[in-house]
């Protein structure tokens, strides 16, 4: 009897300092995101410019998703997003396997090139923009100098062409993310142990067997955590177009964060870009559980 209520004081301590451990997080995450969420959700049911008590402002109800659904630049923005979403898990993470094998491998100058490979990700964001702004430039940069090495009179207005924008703007999104999908790839790759590689070697597996075979299905979760982490990065992604394009020309390179930061606060249209951020949530949690469910029913069948 002495031996069991000892054993449920001991459980209720662990209990207790588990949950002393837990509630700072939960407190700091209660506050300033699902808080914050639920705002968002309230302020889009408001006609309110951000200025003033927003229990002053007029309700709504639904009309801002209506007006939402009908919005053109909204569903070319949520294209973007799409889109970047797409390049993201095909070149950021294909790229990022090819990086990791190679400062993975035992060849001369690894070292070397794990450095260079992750300088990218080093610099800040408005660095980068500002960098690629100046290479872009259709007067004095780097890639119309080539271009007119190439073919002499050629210019190209990389960032200001409604055709070319969006596609010069997602090559700087990879050259400067697909260094982190480098470092978690190469951070799961050494997990794996050599012997398993030895032993297939000595069974005549090729190099590419062995990555088909072995290193891709034991990267396996490495490689979902990545693309996780690349669907909801690219779902809300602002910074570094904000910086380059703005959004613009015309509206071409927007995505749903540029144009609901212009809703917010060129255009104090508060409730609409609340309505605009909420939608954003319910996009990037369904994409994520879709991409769930399919991995899932693929390991399972596996």
């Amino acid at each position: 009897m002495s031996t069991s209520l000892t054993l449920r004081k001991r459980r209720r301590k662990e209990h207790i300092t588990i949950i002393g451990f837990i509630l700072p997080a939960f407190l700091v995450y209660g506050t300033y995101v699902l808080y914050g969420i639920i705002n968002t959700f309230y302020y889009s049911t408001l006609d309110w410019s951000g200025i003033g008590p927003a229990s002053q402002a007029v309700q709504t109800g639904f009309a801002n998703f209506s007006k939402l659904l009908k919005d053109g630049h909204f569903a070319h923005a949520l294209g973007n997003n799409i889109l970047l979403v797409f390049v993201s898990l095909v070149f950021q993470l294909g790229f990022g396997m090819i990086l990791a094998l190679i400062i993975n491998s035992r060849a001369r100058g690894t070292r070397f090139f794990r450095t260079v490979y992750f300088m990218p990700l080093l610099l800040s964001t408005v660095a980068t923009g500002i960098l690629w702004q100046l290479m872009l430039d259709p007067y004095s940069g780097l890639f119309n100098g080539i271009l007119n090495f190439i073919s002499p009179d050629q210019r190209l207005s990389w960032l200001g062409s409604e055709q070319v924008v969006m596609f010069a703007v997602l090559f700087v999104i990879c050259w400067q993310y697909t260094p982190q999908y480098m470092i978690l790839l190469r951070a799961g790759m050494t997990n794996v142990p050599d012997e398993i590689y030895e032993a297939a070697t000595i069974d005549g597996a090729s190099k590419w067997q062995q990555f088909w075979r072995l290193t891709l299905p034991l990267l396996s979760g490495t490689i979902k955590t990545s693309a996780v982490l690349s669907i909801v990065g690219s779902m809300k992604y602002f910074d570094l177009i904000w910086i380059m394009t703005g959004g613009g020309p015309n509206g071409y390179s927007e995505l749903m964060a540029t144009y609901m930061y212009k809703k917010a606060f060129n255009q104090d249209q508060m409730g609409y870009a609340s309505t605009i951020a909420g939608c954003m949530v319910i996009i990037s949690l369904a994409v994520i559980i879709i991409f769930q469910t399919m991995t899932r029913s693929r390991e399972d069948r596996n």
